[in-house]
């Protein structure tokens, strides 16, 4: 029997519906072959006509089409690996001694080797709705009215490193926000993202907070290409929410960060578990950073900043207390991992869809 009698089964196996497979042999040649063939024995059949029947379902579950706009490949990052620094900080009430100790915190962990650093979520100021409108700053405007901001610029473009500049209250007009910075190695700020989702809580007797008392939601997601890889941007409770991880993976990320102080009732719970959910998820580096604990506070932060991997491990973490964290990222492991488990081609675009609708009314947008 010639080879050519794969290629005839190849032919055979036919998609029935999308809900089912219809599988026709040509009972002469196929089933001589089978028969009669010493190359093929039962065992290698069974494992060859599964791979068969895999690849003619996935190609009849569009995974092409599970993302609209179609999903981006994944971008050749500038640099391979580099260290990642958490900055996990103690905040007080003394807005000029956080904006000093974050530089201080930011030269210490450039001096190890970092070149990107990660500041947690609102460390300039108290973690409270009565603090948001005294501590908040016109970044629009610089100088200063954004001392906070000045200093990420000239820290960034002194020591030549990428800062994720955790987030801090923003004032436009007579409007708040939870804004996070990213400085270039330039100084520049190349993006802004305004917390999406607003800490809108309340579990009796354990925890309430009503961020929207105080501020506004942002309106879009933020993706940036940095010196360090293409960036997807998150604040705190924006972790929680799948769909807005997926549209940064959709977009080629190969990072994303999320600044957040969860709480000690959500903390313990879902911090790390969502964390690795949204890394397993995508299949890409998930960094957070904390404030440290301080149990005096209105608002005592869990602390635990993290670094997990594209498979879900957790790289690298932390308790409570002051510290920073520095971890290499190798984004060569991406491929491998989503090579390992390809579901990024499996999805069921003939039954679900996510839709980036920031991407799909911005004509060229990433």
């Amino acid at each position: 029997m010639k080879a050519s009698g794969i290629s005839t089964c190849y032919r055979n196996v036919l998609p029935f519906t999308n809900s089912s497979l219809s599988f026709k042999f040509r009972s002469d040649s196929a089933f001589s072959f089978i028969h009669h063939s010493n190359f093929v024995n039962k065992r290698n059949f069974s494992k060859f006509s599964r791979s068969i029947v895999s690849a003619t379902m996935e190609a009849s579950f569009k995974a092409e089409e599970a993302r609209v706009p179609a999903a981006l490949p994944l971008p050749t990052p500038p640099v391979t690996k580099f260290k990642i620094a958490l900055c996990q900080l103690s905040v007080t009430s003394d807005k000029e001694r956080n904006i000093a100790h974050a530089k201080q915190a930011i030269e210490d962990a450039a001096g190890k080797g970092a070149q990107l650093i990660l500041l947690p979520e609102i460390w300039n100021s108290p973690y409270s709705n009565d603090s948001f409108p005294v501590y908040a700053e016109d970044i629009d405007a610089g100088g200063d009215a954004s001392p906070s901001t000045r200093m990420l610029s000239e820290v960034s473009r002194s020591l030549k490193i990428t800062i994720i500049g955790g987030s801090l209250p923003e004032r436009i007009g007579d409007k708040l926000y939870n804004t996070c910075c990213v400085f270039g190695t330039d100084g520049k700020l190349m993006a802004k993202h305004r917390k999406i989702h607003l800490f809108d809580i309340d579990i009796p007797g354990k925890m309430t907070f009503k961020e929207s008392k105080t501020l506004t939601a942002g309106a879009r997601p933020t993706i940036v290409d940095t010196e360090v890889g293409r960036i997807g941007i998150g604040i705190c409770y924006d972790i929680r929410f799948q769909e807005l991880a997926a549209i940064y993976a959709a977009r080629g990320a190969h990072l994303l960060c999320y600044p957040g102080a969860f709480n000690m009732t959500t903390g313990p719970l879902h911090w790390e578990l969502l964390q690795r959910a949204r890394a397993a998820d995508c299949q890409l580096y998930v960094a957070t950073c904390s404030p440290a604990r301080d149990s005096g506070s209105s608002y005592v932060a869990w602390g635990h900043s993290t670094l997990v991997g594209p498979f879900g491990e957790v790289l690298v973490t932390t308790e409570h207390e002051e510290t920073t964290l520095i971890a290499e990222i190798d984004y060569s492991v991406i491929e491998q991992r989503r090579t390992y488990l390809p579901f990024q081609k499996q999805r069921r675009g003939d039954l679900y869809q996510l839709v980036d609708v920031d991407r799909l009314n911005s004509a060229g947008a990433n």
